[in-house]
């Protein structure tokens, strides 16, 4: 919905939010449904009012528990309502009001020192206690700068000021999130410190708004707060966006390269807008290190197009590209045919073009796909950083390689065409693949794949860290991991399947596979790597379960295909498949040479 893209009206969307929640809910839209906790240290009803719109936007049904006003530790420490609750995500919104012991003048650096570290204290109770009794992602906002300075410039640095200790403050909880992230627990940082600042301080801060509603930031403030708390929900469940898709006239660089030649285009430090576009195209790049893949669609001759990012004041170079696509046909046929070749759907691209015609063809033509409304080049860094899309709650090593695995795979598709039979091009690949139980080193990568693969996911099952380390330390669960590589490169982790013993039963509660990696036989390894784990453990047979959506209909017939036997089928298109477990099986996989553990 256009109105809950940035830039928004904020004003607007606190008006029209009961409408725009209508609307919202009548679009047709298939959406994950997920428990959340609002635990408050101020007012919180219209933020979580106006952040279940952002949510429904996302595709994903909240529903909501909100605690009494200021009771946010309470909750937390002694569950009575939250426990039956039972979240799948906490949310703790506190600011520095609830900070309620700030130095003053008299105190030493000691007694500050013993002020920070009992505040401090207060919050990692508390997360250690939700983490241990409900395993589930937590978001804590840090804190906003203070509205008074009583040491002026001062207040930055000296031991008794509230700006110095706000920032130590901080930095203490960003020290928790980043040893979280170690321990494979899911803690989140909401940094109103630089939303806050964004939005204008003075502003943001209006003590009026806490003084007659006891709200901790502006009325009108409030969805920007909930936009920035709902990207970091979407991204844990897998529905950030994957693909900048991008013009180049007026777009990576100043002029039309058709018309005003390579040597005529604004790139580079020579002009003021020269270098307004080679900053832009450093923060693109900044994205492939994120794991964003960074594509082409323009009106161009090719020849132009490549003549345009071979300048030799040019930050992104053709190589940079996953695809290219420069010609004169529409650029909502580019684009289709872009997210063809990745193998990745339309709706999880970027559009970004100068041309308000172009960006209204793709909203047209292609429905969830991104189309952020540019001004002057001096603003599109701002526009598609403050947009959310790549929203990054975790960034694994196959994130950072991402782009390269994509052109080692534009490679492999080359070279197929080479051979006229497809099982020589597979043996000419050299593929081996890891497959072993789950490991805690790879938690946020498996939990990263289980909440963003869709095509090729057979229950739809979404595993926070705290479930992948439960499943890989539960002796009941048979946990398996697939990595590929050939000698194009490393496909990284591609494959997951997760099973419940039950008796001498194996119930599979996950199987899926990245889409990049279909046709290689990788399915069939998983397979037969699955089943020598049953026989291992006494499973007789193995039940396989497929729950329809509308992204993973290709997989509908995947267990047949892996000789499964139907079982039921339900009206909803649920199905239940089962295999017998034997020591006459015979492998499936030929061309992969795979290490098992």
């Amino acid at each position: 919905m256009k109105e809950l893209e940035y830039p928004f009206d904020n004003n607007y969307i606190m008006k029209k939010s009961r409408s725009l929640k209508k609307a919202l809910l009548n679009d047709g839209t298939d959406r994950i449904r997920k428990k959340i906790a609002v635990l408050g240290g101020s007012t919180t009803h219209d933020i979580i009012r106006i952040m279940e719109l952002f949510l429904l936007n996302y595709g994903i049904e909240p529903q909501f528990y909100e605690s009494e006003y200021g009771q946010y530790w309470q909750d937390a420490m002694f569950p009575g309502e939250l426990g039956s609750f039972a979240p799948d995500i906490i949310f703790i919104h506190t600011s520095n009001r609830n900070i309620t012991d700030y130095p003053g003048m008299d105190d030493s650096a000691q007694d500050v020192d013993s002020k920070l570290q009992k505040t401090y204290d207060h919050f990692e109770s508390m997360w250690k206690k939700l983490t241990e009794t409900y395993h589930c992602p937590i978001i804590q906002n840090n804190f906003e700068a203070p509205f008074f300075r009583l040491l002026g410039n001062r207040d930055s640095f000296d031991v008794h000021g509230r700006v110095s200790f706000i920032n130590r403050l901080n930095e203490m909880f960003a020290s928790y999130a980043r040893s979280a992230a170690d321990r494979s627990e899911s803690f989140y940082i909401n940094d109103i410190n630089y939303i806050s600042s964004c939005y204008g301080l003075d502003e943001w801060s209006d003590p009026k708004a806490w003084h007659m509603y006891k709200y901790a930031l502006c009325i009108p403030a409030i969805p920007t707060l909930s936009f920035s708390v709902a990207n970091i929900i979407k991204s844990i469940y897998g529905k950030n966006k994957k693909a900048l898709v991008l013009d180049l006239d007026n777009t990576l660089w100043g002029g039309v390269v058709g018309d005003d030649g390579v040597d005529g285009i604004e790139i580079g430090q020579e002009t003021n807008l020269g270098q307004v576009y080679s900053e832009f195209q450093s923060y693109v790049k900044m994205q492939k290190d994120i794991g964003i893949l960074l594509t082409v669609d323009s009106k161009n001759d090719e020849e132009n197009a490549l003549a345009g990012l071979n300048h030799p004041d040019a930050v992104l170079k053709p190589e940079d590209f996953v695809a290219i696509k420069a010609n004169w046909d529409p650029k909502s046929e580019n684009m289709k045919s872009i997210a063809k070749e990745l193998n990745i759907l339309p709706d999880s691209m970027v559009f970004v073009d100068d041309n308000p015609a172009e960006r209204a063809i793709i909203e047209g033509q292609i429905k969830g796909a991104a189309a952020p409304e540019l001004d002057s080049p001096e603003h599109y860094i701002r526009i598609l950083d403050h947009s959310g899309f790549f929203e990054a709650t975790s960034v694994s090593e196959d994130d950072r390689k991402r782009n390269e695995m994509y052109i080692a795979n534009k490679k492999r598709t080359e070279a197929e065409v080479s051979f006229a039979d497809y099982g020589e091009y597979l043996t000419s690949l050299e593929m081996e693949a890891d497959i072993m139980p789950f490991e805690k080193l790879y938690v946020p990568r498996i939990a990263q794949l289980t909440n963003k693969s869709n095509q090729f996911n057979l229950t739809t099952r979404r595993y926070s860290p705290d479930d992948i380390l439960a499943a890989a330390e539960d002796p009941q669960v048979i946990t398996l991991y697939g990595r590929l590589k050939d000698k194009f490169g490393d496909n990284g982790i591609v494959s997951l399947i997760a099973g419940n013993i039950k008796d001498d039963e194996l119930h599979i509660d996950l199987w899926l596979m990245s889409c990049r990696v279909l046709k290689r036989d990788m399915e069939f390894a998983m397979m037969d790597a699955l089943h020598q784990k049953a026989l291992a453990r006494g499973v007789r047979t193995i039940y396989g379960y497929y729950y329809p959506t509308a992204k993973n209909k290709m997989v509908k017939d995947f267990y047949s295909l892996q000789g499964f036997e139907l079982v039921s089928e339900d009206p909803e298109g649920n199905r239940t498949y089962r295999l017998k477990v034997s020591s006459d099986y015979r492998q499936k996989n030929r061309y992969i040479h795979v290490n098992c553990r």
